[in-house]
């Protein structure tokens, strides 16, 4: 329902065709009203779960699950026993291809240090195993610097004065972090703050690779006279949906009822967090500029349709799992398989049928 009402006020937005700032913030806040909404919830139901068990009785004769998880390590254990007696050869033969290994991780390492030097100087990590505080410093020194010169806030003629006053707000903090941590334990003291600019830096990052990713398909697109809109449908939804595929399922393979729950839920919560916060983000920089006019939406017929197979697909799951005791089986996912693929049909009939 709240990945509804994202999509609502979105269409809101595009049919009325601009935006303020004072709208753009208030679709970015709308994420931490469905945040509040999660977590009150979820204390109402622990709270009943609480009252339930209290009234349950303990049946002595029944197997406690750690006892039980015990017995299944033990039985793995013994399965996983390694032999006393190895063969010389496999040896060596285990030996070379582990010094390959290596030699492959190496050669990776050096193609990937152009782009992870740069972003392990700028994103802050506070984490025991991972404190460095030389990279502390530097990262906190430059983070304000790298975030000016991607957003740009104040327009092209104050850019001067945003550069020197994030430079030198990120020389006053890498000077505090100096004087204030040692080089064993990362800061006790303020460490939200530390997580907040470390998860805005990464956000950044995010937006960076973004940035590039889409200009390459554009290029792409150019080169082999591909439509930006097929190889959007295709490539880019498809890649970036790949993981959270991959994730999504393996979680629900192997983590039980609830590893399923879970994965269902970052179904729809994933989407909820990349329009609220990644496009409300967007829309909140973009107005800041027009501040105080207000940003012109470009409009697109072919929006409507995205966002009414969108809508189809998430009324079809809202009406279907109810009336199926919240139970996932064929006749849901076909369902949406059916409403993906009349998507996918339209959108190839339109770029390569007859103009």
């Amino acid at each position: 329902m709240f990945l509804i009402l994202c999509v609502v006020c979105l269409l809101v937005v595009i049919i009325i065709g601009k935006i303020n700032l004072w709208g753009a913030l208030a679709f970015f806040f709308l994420y931490f009203v469905y945040v509040c909404f999660i977590f009150v919830s979820e204390m109402y139901v622990g709270e009943e779960k609480c009252l339930n068990s209290a009234d349950i009785e303990i049946d002595d004769s029944l197997d406690l699950p750690m006892i039980c998880d015990m017995k299944k390590a033990q039985e793995l254990s013994y399965e996983l026993r390694v032999p006393l007696l190895v063969n010389k050869g496999e040896v060596q033969s285990e030996k070379t291809q582990r010094e390959d290994f290596c030699v492959l991780r190496k050669v990776g390492y050096v193609l990937e240090l152009p782009l992870d030097l740069p972003r392990k100087l700028t994103i802050p990590n506070v984490s025991q195993e991972k404190w460095s505080k030389s990279f502390a410093i530097v990262s906190i020194t430059l983070a304000p610097l790298l975030l000016v010169l991607i957003w740009d806030f104040f327009g092209p003629e104050s850019s001067i004065w945003a550069c020197g006053f994030s430079g030198v707000l990120g020389i006053g903090c890498g000077l505090l972090v100096f004087f204030t941590s040692d080089g064993l334990h990362p800061p006790k003291k303020f460490n939200f703050l530390w997580l907040g600019l470390g998860f805005l830096m990464s956000i950044t990052w995010t937006y960076i690779l973004a940035e590039e990713l889409i200009s390459l398909l554009v290029s792409m697109g150019l080169i082999l006279g591909i439509s930006p809109s097929i190889l959007g449908l295709t490539v880019l939804a498809w890649g970036n949906s790949l993981g959270d595929l991959v994730a999504n399922v393996t979680l629900a393979k192997t983590g039980g009822p609830e590893g399923a729950q879970v994965a269902l839920c970052g179904c729809y919560a994933g989407p909820i967090f990349n329009t609220l916060v990644g496009l409300g983000l967007s829309l909140i920089f973009t107005t800041w500029k027009a501040f105080p006019s207000s940003y012109i939406v470009p409009t697109d017929s072919t929006v409507y349709e995205d966002i009414g197979f969108l809508l189809l697909g998430l009324i079809w799951a809202l009406v279907i799992l109810p009336k199926r005791d919240m139970k996932l089986d064929k006749f849901l996912g076909v369902g949406l398989l059916a409403i993906y693929s009349c998507f996918l049909f339209l959108k190839l009939a339109r770029e390569f049928g007859p103009q």
